[in-house]
């Protein structure tokens, strides 16, 4: 389940007239790097919730069999955010006890069996991927007198964690999603209250697409990797 509905305002002017999932970055649209890096995980039967100029996102995927996946859409709301995406593909679509569900603006090397042994193992109704977050800024060391005493050029932060929007979802977790609004600041806090929640970390490759300096950066990385 591929949430792409969003209207990608931190992307503008670009998507004034496309969708954010059809941002290119390197040499295909970000949610094409999305499908191909699932099939090679193994995951080909995919729900895209789409909203925001969904018939473009509709025509350029179609029903995925050109890139070797089975592809349904589920159309929801802009404003109905991630709860109303989620529930809407779900009670539509979804009849498995246990499925992924992600936000289409990654590209990452996480291992997706791994992550859904980890969430079977758990007990969890839900397990979301995580990562040590790394600063877009660089930091100062400063002494108590004042003095600067080092630099630290865009550090990694080790001892917190933040959420790369992949996740591993029980089916029971749609009679914890609201009517509308955000997973994170809705379903998520509950279920950590009931400790039905499990952070999976992932220690290898993430770019994520949220902004125009993030484009900007995903762009530099896909240029020193092709030189």
């Amino acid at each position: 389940m591929i949430l792409s509905g969003g209207e990608g305002v931190r992307l503008r002017p670009i998507t004034h007239d496309i969708p954010k999932g059809l941002v290119r970055v390197g040499e295909k649209p970000l949610l094409e790097w999305v499908i191909e890096w699932l099939r090679e995980n193994g995951v080909s039967d995919l729900v895209i919730g789409v909203a925001y100029l969904k018939e473009k996102i509709m025509h350029y995927f179609g029903d995925g069999k050109r890139f070797g996946v089975d592809i349904r859409y589920s159309v929801h709301t802009v404003k109905g955010g991630t709860a109303e995406g989620l529930r809407l593909a779900i009670t539509r679509f979804v009849d498995e006890p246990s499925f992924f569900a992600l936000n289409g603006d990654q590209i990452t090397d996480l291992n997706l069996k791994s992550m859904y042994k980890d969430h079977q193992k758990s007990g969890a109704i839900a397990s979301i991927a995580v990562v040590h977050p790394r600063l877009p800024f660089g930091l100062v060391e400063v002494d108590s007198k004042g003095f600067c005493k080092g630099f630290r050029e865009k550090p990694v932060l080790e001892h917190v964690f933040s959420s790369i929007g992949i996740y591993a979802f029980d089916h029971q977790v749609i009679e914890m999603l609201p009517r509308r609004g955000d997973v994170e600041r809705t379903t998520f806090p509950k279920l950590a209250t009931m400790n039905k929640l499990k952070a999976f970390k992932h220690a290898g490759s993430f770019i994520t697409v949220n902004s125009l300096r993030e484009l900007e950066a995903a762009e530099e990385i896909f240029r020193k990797g092709h030189q």
